[in-house]
């Protein structure tokens, strides 16, 4: 019996995602925060096509301008596959080829969605074999967002966002997105929220250390109600991302006097998502959006993390 020739090229796809809810707690003596995150990956891909080569290598198509993407040792689809490849021995390197489509710095965890992509592909390419929960390990490695975009689905994220625990979602979730033409800096969003906190510390309760996703969230999602969702959305990096970017208050107030049930910006920012009922009311919206001169996208969630795609 022979052993088949390993692939030329592996294909694998992830998904961006949208943050239906996100606390965030005290700042801490390593200057990072825990958070409670419940987060929904949605049907807006990265594509990432990794082949043989020597060394490391990048390159991007898609409809996302990626211009400002770097192609070096800082990319964190790059950095997946140089650890994979480190802890498992492997000499040989890859090229990846990047089809893009989650905004770049919009808070859907695009980068994250390349990295996970790439773990996937190049332990397929590489034959590696290393399994799910080795990958995910190293994915918790490369970043928060990282291990959510390989699992998918609807789940609880807390401590970094890395820690994660499946949510129970009923039906399908109809989103609108509003993507922005320059990104935010998700360290510099974080700043913000803490000079926020700081400034107003007599005004506000004092933020705890562990934070935990509400349970008005969790029925939502439970019970596939995008009405009861709407009323839970929540993100305690909005005020901040408005702060630095006050263009975003314009597009929800736009959104929700268009019909959403309720705006939110997706993670750090600068993206807005909005829910809406049904597959209708996201048609009714998007056009109502684009009228007033916005670049929409509408997708749905939940959707399946990292697979390998067969061309």
């Amino acid at each position: 019996m022979s052993l088949a020739p390993p692939a030329a090229v592996v294909h694998a796809r992830a998904p961006g995602k949208i943050n239906v809810a996100l606390q965030v707690g005290a700042l801490q003596e390593d200057g990072y925060h825990d958070v409670a995150v419940a987060y929904q990956a949605v049907s807006l891909y990265e594509d990432v096509r990794a082949s043989h080569a020597d060394g490391f290598s990048v390159a991007f198509t898609g409809t996302i301008d990626t211009s400002g993407v770097p192609l070096d040792e800082a990319n964190l689809a790059v950095r997946a596959a140089r650890l994979l490849a480190a802890e498992t021995g492997y000499r040989g390197g890859a090229h990846l080829e990047i089809d893009k489509h989650v905004p770049v710095a919009g808070g859907m965890g695009g980068g994250s969605a390349d990295a996970a992509a790439t773990l996937l592909a190049c332990d397929a390419l590489w034959g590696t074999g290393l399994g799910r929960e080795k990958l995910l390990a190293l994915a918790a490695r490369l970043g928060a967002d990282v291990p959510f975009a390989l699992t998918g689905g609807t789940a609880i994220g807390t401590g970094r966002g890395d820690r994660l625990s499946p949510a129970l979602a009923k039906g399908v979730f109809h989103w609108v997105l509003v993507p922005a033409e320059h990104g935010l800096s998700t360290p510099e969003v974080y700043a913000a929220l803490d000079e926020h906190r700081e400034r107003h510390k007599q005004d506000i309760f004092p933020a705890v250390r562990a934070p935990m996703v509400g349970a008005d969230v969790l029925q939502a999602l439970r019970a596939g109600d995008p009405h009861m969702l709407a009323e839970s959305l929540g993100n305690d990096l909005q005020a901040p991302a408005l702060r630095l970017r006050p263009s975003i208050a314009e597009v929800l107030e736009t959104g929700e006097a268009s019909g959403a049930l309720a705006g939110v910006v997706s993670g750090s920012g600068p993206t807005t998502a909005f829910l809406v009922a049904d597959s209708d009311a996201a048609l009714e919206l998007h056009v109502a959006l684009s009228a007033s001169g916005y670049r929409t996208l509408r997708v749905t969630g939940p959707v399946h993390g990292a697979r390998i795609v067969h061309d």
